[in-house]
């Protein structure tokens, strides 16, 4: 598979407190899962490659292209979307308004955006809540619209921050089909601490802990368990070894 974006001996932190010493890492086109215990280092990372966190050294790129810092962080930026554990709304906007406001403030046109939105929400199944309050909606919902406002400005590659934490089973499910509808073009990493959130939805999966990466493989691969059991129980046994417990 292709490489989507590529960090190269990156140091990654904040202030004097350095998360990542030195991250070499290739997140591939498609569907990656980025699991790790709470404070394993993932918000971090996906606020670099969202363009909000410079390396202390190191370079981000989209592939061999633009990186978030330098002459290129406007083209950067335009193709990548960060999309926030907390989604909100906002009062006095419809959900398709909020969604044109987000191509809006990534540099769309008003008519390319808002004729935009409309797409953006049927690719998630919201369509027929697009002159809803935007305040109404649902935590999935939100979530789902969260996606919208992304894929409104054509974003190759969508960050989403452990994004199912607080939906119910069903919200859950809706956002993960939502997720299988996105189109080839765009890939996506999506955060988690959950073991029971890595599904064959995802093509990859990464795992960090303490501030590096602990192993890189396809959902497939991790899936195959040699020791006999189901998915879940292979998927718990390779995890206890790649991560710190403890003592």
């Amino acid at each position: 598979m292709s490489a989507v974006v590529e960090l190269a001996e990156c140091e990654l932190g904040y202030g004097r407190s350095t998360v990542y010493s030195e991250l070499n890492l290739e997140l591939h086109a498609g569907r990656t899962a980025l699991l790790g215990p709470n404070g394993a280092g993932k918000s971090t990372l996906l606020a670099a490659l969202a363009g909000s966190l410079k390396p202390k050294r190191g370079r981000i790129a989209l592939g061999t292209g633009p990186a978030p810092w330098g002459s290129s962080r406007r083209h950067y930026l335009a193709s990548v979307a960060w999309v926030p554990q907390a989604t909100r709304a906002y009062p006095g906007l419809k959900v398709r308004e909020q969604v044109a406001f987000a191509g809006w403030l990534k540099g769309m046109s008003r008519t390319d955006a808002w004729d935009s939105a409309l797409g953006a929400l049927r690719t998630v199944g919201l369509s027929d809540l697009a002159d809803r309050a935007s305040t109404t909606l649902s935590g999935g919902q939100l979530r789902r619209a969260g996606i919208a406002s992304a894929l409104v400005h054509d974003a190759t590659l969508i960050l989403l921050d452990e994004p199912t934490v607080g939906l119910d089973p069903l919200q859950r499910d809706q956002f993960l089909e939502a997720l299988e509808r996105l189109p080839d073009t765009v890939s996506v990493i999506c955060s988690t601490h959950l073991l029971t959130e890595i599904t064959d939805t995802y093509d990859e999966l990464v795992v960090v802990d303490r501030g590096q990466v602990r192993t890189q493989r396809s959902i497939s691969a991790v899936f195959s368990d040699p020791a006999g059991g189901d998915a879940a129980t292979a998927l718990r046994r390779e995890y206890e070894k790649w991560v710190e417990r403890e003592q």
